[in-house]
């Protein structure tokens, strides 16, 4: 598969060649690694893509700034091989939403500098979302101000990247409902966005970028944020259904600039992920199902170790994360509700995945080099990998390298979004 640039997906579309890049929306190193070598290994775009709740100029919830968060990729691209021309580096949601407890005024200078932090950095392709209301105002803003603000903070962003030099960002607008993440209850249905709303966002947002002087940032806005009708709860997934979505495809062929960005596209497998990017929906987010399929591994190999190694204990990875979340429940305790004996199994495996916010920890840092370095060029039996993660028996019956696993696992779900991204392989 050949690399395929974000600018190209509209043209590709109309042509009838459709073709998709997989965003990956996740800080993580091992997943950020698993990306870089796929990207390597396929010669593909590698888009992978910072929150503003998870990378921003004051650190975001993972400590990092946009800089930080650059040199991370970089580091672990230059350590696979994959060439720079490969990687393209995006901002997610960027906006208000981390101070949105604020005043608008507060907030947005914050959400500025944010931007032009992620721009200066060599972040280029910017989704702007300022639809979020701030202190005092309504939860979800109306077209017009989501708009002016959207504009103002595509001016920083055209300021900074001229500052910056290199190629000028192209920008995403609009955002999808239910929030970013997964919904916090089962779901039965969701509805993909209506297509006049999603017109009318097009249509408010240029001319409001017009009036603003913005009309060649807005020749760069590729692709729009609607709902496609596809989400995950914290146990179940609505799967993609394209019999849903026929009005919404007509705004591609009033809007040929656009296409769509599928959000929350997480544990989709590859038909339905396939049907999104023949249906104008080549922009496919994944994030918490890359975390999800680690802590999968990480546990298998946990319960491998606990079975194979006499000085190991029992299930320690596992144990240290569940004291952790215990004492630290901020990151869980609102999106998962029920008996104490149902909030222990969301906290670990449910699919919204919040385990993810612990892996930084110094102490689950330190279980997890435990659990590698216990198991690192062990021999595991087939039965015993047969037991707790059959589709890796590969690696059964070798000196074993636990990272090696990781990464497996982690590519076997990029895998499932490549083979949707080149639908055709024209």
């Amino acid at each position: 598969m050949m690399q395929v640039h974000l600018n190209e997906l509209a043209r590709l579309r109309i042509e009838g060649r459709p073709r998709g890049v997989t965003s990956v929306c996740s800080a993580h190193p091992i997943v950020l690694r698993a990306a870089l070598r796929h990207g390597r290994q396929q010669a593909s775009t590698v888009l992978i893509e910072a929150t503003c709740n998870q990378v921003n100029h004051l650190g975001g919830y993972t400590g990092m700034t946009p800089s930080d968060f650059a040199s991370l990729v970089r580091k672990i691209a230059i350590e696979e091989g994959c060439p720079e021309k490969l990687i393209v580096l995006g901002g997610d949601h960027l906006g208000p939403n981390p101070w949105r407890d604020r005043p608008a005024e507060e907030a947005m200078a914050e959400a500025e500098k944010m931007v032009a932090a992620y721009v200066e950095t060599g972040f280029r392709k910017i989704h702007l979302d300022a639809s979020m209301g701030c202190k005092g105002e309504p939860v979800a803003l109306d077209d017009e101000t989501t708009a002016h603000r959207a504009a103002r903070l595509a001016a920083v962003a055209e300021a900074s990247a001229k500052r910056a030099g290199g190629a000028m960002p192209v920008y995403v607008i609009g955002t999808e409902v239910p929030p970013p993440g997964g919904a916090d209850h089962t779901l039965t249905t969701i509805d993909p966005t209506a297509a006049a709303a999603a017109l009318t966002t097009i249509e408010v947002h240029r001319r409001i970028f017009a009036e603003a002087g913005l009309g060649q940032a807005f020749e760069r806005a590729i692709g729009l944020v609607v709902q496609p009708g596809v989400e995950f709860g914290n146990q179940n997934v609505i799967l993609y259904d394209r019999n849903k979505i026929d009005a919404l495809k007509s705004v591609l062929t009033d809007e040929p600039q656009f296409v769509f960005e599928a959000h929350s596209t997480d544990y989709q497998g590859t038909r339905p992920l396939t049907a999104l990017v023949e249906d104008g929906f080549p922009i496919l987010k994944v994030g918490p199902e890359l975390t999800f399929v680690l802590r999968e591994a990480l546990y298998a190999l946990d319960a491998i170790a606990s079975d194979l190694l006499p000085d190991y204990g029992q299930r320690p990875l596992y144990a240290a994360m569940e004291a952790l979340m215990l004492d630290q429940p901020g990151n869980w305790s609102r999106h998962y509700h029920g008996t104490d004996a149902e909030m222990r199994w969301l906290r670990h495996y449910s699919l919204s995945d919040r385990i993810r916010y612990y892996w930084a920890s110094a102490e689950v840092q330190e279980a997890v080099r435990r659990l590698c370095g216990a198991l690192r060029g062990q021999t595991v039996p087939l039965p015993l990998l047969w037991q707790h993660m059959p589709a890796a028996q590969d690696f059964a019956d070798a000196p074993l390298d636990p990272e090696q696993v990781l990464i497996w696992r982690v590519t076997k779900s990029l895998s499932d979004y490549h083979a949707a991204c080149g639908v055709g392989k024209n």
